[in-house]
């Protein structure tokens, strides 16, 4: 744990043939210690091809506010500084002294980063409540993983040999062997682990309705006096169930795929995502962000599907919506990128999930020399898409209408690779599971031309796949 420590390792790589698929290699590693999903559930040429896996990690990385929680092989140090610099100079002790093009991410820290590591970015307001106690930032170091390659449909174990103990080759070997078929899981394909009957959840909302579309009418008020063009609103909800978290997953897999999916067990709490959203993904110092505005919900049938795509499409409010943030994207890209190299590859795009159609646009650009990933965190985090226009104003407006914070909600979860790619989603459409709790956030962005009423059932539309995966979840496999 000493920042100083210049720490070299050799990437090692294993194909292994005939392995099992990644729901189920995720299955079979549940019981271990700090498992991470990071799930290309919904493959998407050009934007989600892999899915990677892994537990145990050598060192852990967690900060609430100021405090910082180091935690290794060694025991515990606590610290006092900034999360995100700290971030930085761990990063800065590992580098490989090989390459593997073929693998964007081979090993490095996992984890997230919540929301409220804005007040570390800008100086803001923290007024709303932190009811739920959750690290500001929890990053875990991984030197062994599983990659899978979802359109080649290969595996291979990857790990990187930096001479801290001289167990990594064992635990290659424990993913070699957990990977193949053969392999006892401890449960039969088929087995039912819960009660078929499907019950409707008991939500809590952190809003009444009225509550939210009052404060819809407060944020119009601050548009029409100029101190904002956009603001997104969210409201919180929390319900309980008797069920693992893993099985939770499986159930929002199964409704609602997404490319930017994970599951993330650290500590006593499972984070939970099925995000379409892409914050930031870098790879060879190349940018890209893919920001969503813009929302329908899916109809009964072709013919009603068409017409939300045709209203999505066609909608003024939400083009310009969209326009705004793709101004604020290339604005926070041009902070860190090379000067021209900023552009805007897809101006809007519709895009269709299980439950809802999207409005995305990808802004591109290639990082400064002089700079590196959490340079460019810092100059882009929260993403502009869940926080408004300007952002420094929408996040105070945030900060004063949302009642409580909002933690991981609107955060980012995600890779940093010990190469300097990284690929990290928006937490959204996730839920955040401690023991039978869940709390899981919705919102969107409001403009002058809302309307209370329609913004608050958008948030509904939002959280309908999430509500249908607290149902009770169907076998394991089938």
């Amino acid at each position: 744990m000493d920042s100083n420590k210049n720490i070299t390792g050799e990437i090692v790589i294993h194909e292994v043939k005939n392995a099992c698929t990644p729901l189920e290699a995720f299955f079979r590693l549940t019981s271990q210690a700090n498992v991470f999903f990071l799930d290309s559930a919904l493959p998407v040429k050009g934007i989600s091809r892999y899915s990677f896996l892994g537990v145990n990690p050598f060192l852990i990385m967690k900060a609430k506010r100021r405090k910082i929680t180091l935690t290794d092989n060694t025991g515990t140090l606590e610290i006092e500084g900034n999360p995100i610099e700290h971030l930085r100079e761990l990063l800065n002790q590992f580098s490989l002294t090989n390459t593997m093009e073929s693998i964007p991410f081979p090993c490095g820290a996992v984890g997230y980063f919540g929301y409220d590591l804005c007040h570390f970015i800008e100086r803001l307001p923290d007024k709303a409540v932190d009811d739920m106690g959750m690290p500001d930032m929890y990053m875990a170091f991984y030197d062994t993983m599983i990659s899978y390659d979802n359109f080649l449909n290969t595996c291979h174990v990857v790990g990187v040999d930096f001479g801290l103990d001289n167990t990594q080759k064992d635990r290659m070997e424990f993913m070699d062997n957990l990977l193949r078929r053969q392999f006892d899981a401890g449960y039969k394909s088929g087995d039912s682990l819960l009660n078929p009957v499907i019950s409707e959840p008991t939500l809590k909302f952190n809003f009444t309705k009225k509550l939210y579309m009052d404060a819809i009418e407060r944020i119009k008020n601050y548009i029409t006096a100029g101190d904002v063009y956009q603001v997104n609103l969210s409201q919180r909800i929390e319900t309980h169930i008797d069920i693992p978290p893993f099985e939770l997953y499986k159930k929002l897999r199964l409704i609602n795929p997404a490319p930017f999916s994970s599951y993330l067990a650290f500590d006593d709490v499972a984070i939970i995502s099925s995000s379409p959203e892409r914050f930031l993904k870098v790879n060879d110092r190349h940018v890209q962000t893919r920001p969503i505005k813009g929302t329908r919900p899916r109809g009964g049938n072709a013919e009603a599907d068409e017409m939300m795509k045709q209203a999505l499409l066609s909608s003024p409010k939400d083009n310009a919506e969209l326009t705004m943030i793709i101004d604020l994207e290339r604005n926070d890209l041009g902070r860190v990128c090379d000067y021209g190299s900023v552009k805007v590859t897809e101006r809007r795009v519709l895009e269709a999930y299980p439950t809802v159609y999207h409005l995305v646009s990808t802004i591109e650009g290639n990082l400064y020399e002089r700079y590196n990933f959490i340079d460019l965190l810092k100059a882009t985090f929260p993403g502009g898409s869940i926080t408004g226009a300007p952002k420094i104003r929408a996040m105070q407006i945030i900060d004063e209408l949302e009642p409580t914070r909002r933690g991981v909600y609107t955060g980012s979860i995600g890779y940093i690779g010990f190469n300097g790619n990284a690929d990290l989603n928006i937490a959204i459409r996730t839920f955040i599971m401690k023991g039978k709790t869940v709390h899981f956030q919705v919102g969107g962005g409001i403009v002058a031309d809302s309307h209370a009423e329609e913004e608050y059932e958008e948030t509904m539309h939002k959280a309908k796949a999430l509500i249908d995966s607290l149902k009770i979840c169907p076998p394991l496999f089938s």
